[in-house]
C-alpha cells in the first residue's frame, strides 16, 4: 500500500507517496544529551585519551590559541549551539592554567568559506560571557601573504596562520560530523588556501580513501612538532525540532502530523523568501551527548566512531536509487540559499558521502535530488559560483576545469572580495563540484525532481523532471525492473552503515 510521507524540498514541504516497498531511512531518536557541557569539557580536558592534560600543556603566563570551524554541520543546525558552551569551558581552564584572557586567541579557521563577520563572531559565545572574554579573535584569512611556512606534506610548502605557529598551546575545539569537519581538519582550515583546497575524502565517514584526513594528520603532527596541540571533540546530536513537527523525521507517528499540519500548506503557499525565513527561525534544539579530548586526530577519531554509532542508520544493502531531499540553505557560512552547484554538493557531495563500508547506491543507480534548481546566483557571494556554472555549462572536461580553477585562484578582484568578507573564496565552488565527483562517478544518473529550471539541472548533466512521481518512475527504468528505492526524510542526513546489521 503506498505511504504519503511529507518530505524537505529547498523550503517547501510536499507530502510524496511512495510505493510500500520504499526503505525509508530514518536518523535515530535524539538521545538523552549532556546535562553540563562545560562540566564535560572540562573533565575530557583533565583525562584526555592519549597525552597531556591541557594543565600540563599551558605555560603559565604564555599564549594560547584555540581554533574553532564555522559550524557548518549538522545542517540544519540550531541557534543554540554545545560549541559555545565547550569553547567558554576552554578559554575559563585556559585562564585557571594560567594563561590570561589578554594572551588567549581564538582562530577562526574558516579555510575558503567566505571569512566570518561580526554576526557570526558574535555567535561563537554566549553574550554575557562574550562581553568579558578580553584575547584577540582572529578570522583567518587563507591568502595573508604573512601565512607562516610550517613544512612540507606531499612535496609542497604548508603555511598556516601566524596565531598557530606563534604560540605556546593550540587548542582545537570542534564536533566531530566528519573526517573534513572538525577535529585535525580544522588545521587544514587555518592554513594557505591551496592547503584547504587539497582535502578530499571519498566517504566522510572513514579514514580509508579519505587523502584530506592523512593530509590534516601529517599538517597535526608538524605542528606538535613545534608547540603544545590538544584536541576537543564533541558528539552532536540530531537538531530536534518543536512545535506541530515534533519527533519529524525521526518518530514515524510524526508523518502523518506534518502531513496534516495547517502550517505546512501555509508554508508551502508563501513567497520563498518568508518560507526561508520561517524555516530558518524555527525552533530547533541541538545538543551534545558525548566529549572526548586528547591529541586532535586521537579525539576526533572516537568522537566520529561515537557519533556514527549513536547517529548512524543501517541500510542492508545499496539500493537502486536513493531520494535526498535538499534543505532551504547551503552548508556554507553565512547561509545562502542554494544555488545549482551548493544543491548538487548538498546531495551528492554531503549526503551521499556520509556512508560507512559501502556506498549506498549501487554502481549504474540514480540519485534523486528535491529541490528547485534554481540558477539564481547573484553579485557578491554567488559572483564565484555563477562563473563556475557557466563553466560547467560550456563543458566538464577535467581539463578545462583544472585550466579555470588556476586562473580563478589568482582572480585578483575574487581574491579582494573574498579577503574583504564580501564573498567565498574563488577556489570553494570548485571545492564543492569536486566534492560530487565520488558520487558522479558511480551514479549512472542524477534526477532533480521538482525541478524549475531545467536548463541549470542540464547544465551540470543531470536530468531534470517536475514532478517526484516522474522522477521515480525514471529511477525504476534505469534500474530496468524492479527497483529498490531508498528515501531519506530530510536533513539532518543521518550516517548510512551499509550492509550493517
Amino acid at each position: 500500500m503506498p505511504r504519503r510521507v511529507p518530505l524537505l524540498a529547498g523550503s517547501r514541504i510536499p507530502v510524496v507517496t511512495l510505493p510500500d516497498e520504499a526503505v525509508l531511512l530514518r536518523p535515530p531518536e535524539p538521545l538523552d544529551p549532556i546535562a553540563d557541557v562545560g562540566t564535560a569539557v572540562e573533565e575530557a580536558l583533565r583525562y584526555p585519551l592519549a597525552g597531556p592534560p591541557l594543565e600540563e600543556l599551558a605555560t603559565r603566563g604564555g599564549r594560547a590559541t584555540v581554533v574553532v570551524d564555522p559550524p557548518l554541520l549538522p545542517l540544519p543546525g540550531a541557534p543554540a549551539d554545545p560549541r559555545q558552551d565547550a569553547l567558554a569551558a576552554v578559554l575559563g581552564m585556559l585562564a585557571g592554567a594560567g594563561v590570561p584572557a589578554e594572551r588567549q586567541t581564538i582562530l577562526v579557521a574558516g579555510g575558503l568559506e567566505r571569512r566570518a563577520g561580526q554576526p557570526q563572531l558574535e555567535e561563537l559565545l554566549h553574550p554575557a560571557l562574550a562581553r568579558r572574554y578580553h584575547g584577540a579573535v582572529v578570522v583567518h584569512d587563507a591568502e595573508d601573504p604573512g601565512l607562516v611556512p610550517l613544512g612540507t606534506v606531499a612535496g609542497r610548502v604548508v603555511r598556516v596562520a601566524p596565531a598557530l605557529a606563534e604560540t605556546d598551546l593550540v587548542v582545537v575545539v570542534t564536533a566531530a560530523e566528519t573526517v573534513l569537519h572538525g577535529g585535525p581538519a580544522a588545521l587544514l582550515g587555518a592554513a594557505d588556501a591551496a592547503t584547504a583546497r587539497a582535502a578530499a575524502a571519498d566517504s566522510l565517514l572513514q579514514t580509508s580513501g579519505a587523502p584530506g584526513w592523512e593530509l590534516a594528520v601529517e599538517l597535526e603532527r608538524l605542528l606538535a612538532a613545534q608547540t603544545g596541540v590538544l584536541g576537543l571533540s564533541l558528539v552532536l546530536d540530531h537538531p530536534a525540532v518543536s512545535g506541530r513537527f515534533r519527533g519529524y523525521p525521526y518518530d514515524p507517528g510524526a508523518d502523518e502530523r506534518a502531513a496534516g499540519a495547517p502550517t505546512r500548506r501555509l508554508l508551502n503557499a508563501l513567497p520563498a523568501v518568508l518560507r526561508r525565513r520561517l524555516l530558518q527561525g524555527s525552533a530547533r534544539e541541538l545538543r551534545a551527548v558525548a566529549a572526548f579530548a586528547g591529541p586532535p586526530a586521537v579525539a576526533h577519531a572516537e568522537a566520529l566512531l561515537r557519533g556514527i554509532a549513536l547517529r548512524g542508520t543501517s541500510l542492508a544493502a545499496p539500493v537502486d536509487a536513493l531520494v535526498l531531499p535538499l534543505p532551504w540553505k547551503a552548508p556554507h557560512q553565512p547561509r545562502e540559499p542554494l544555488n545549482a552547484i551548493t544543491a548538487a554538493a548538498t546531495g551528492l557531495g554531503l549526503a551521499l558521502r556520509l556512508w560507512r563500508d559501502a556506498f549506498p547506491v549501487v554502481d549504474g543507480g540514480s540519485a534523486v535530488l528535491l529541490h528547485s534548481f534554481s540558477r539564481t546566483f547573484g553579485d557578491g557571494p554567488g559572483a564565484p559560483y555563477r562563473a563556475l556554472f557557466h563553466l560547467l555549462r560550456a563543458g566538464r572536461e577535467p581539463e578545462a576545469l583544472a585550466e579555470a580553477e588556476a586562473l580563478a585562484a589568482a582572480d585578483r578582484r575574487a581574491l579582494a572580495a573574498y579577503r574583504a568578507g564580501r564573498a567565498p573564496h574563488p577556489l570553494l565552488p570548485f571545492a564543492d563540484w569536486a566534492s560530487c565527483q565520488p558520487a558522479l562517478q558511480r551514479l549512472g544518473t542524477v534526477v532533480v525532481a521538482g525541478c524549475r529550471d531545467a536548463g541549470a539541472a542540464r547544465a551540470l548533466g543531470f536530468v531534470p523532471t517536475h514532478s517526484i512521481p516522474a522522477a521515480l518512475e525514471m529511477a525504476r527504468g534505469v534500474a530496468e525492473g524492479e527497483a529498490q528505492i531508498g528515501v531519506l526524510l530530510a536533513p539532518p542526513y543521518p550516517p548510512l552503515v551499509v550492509g550493517g546489521a
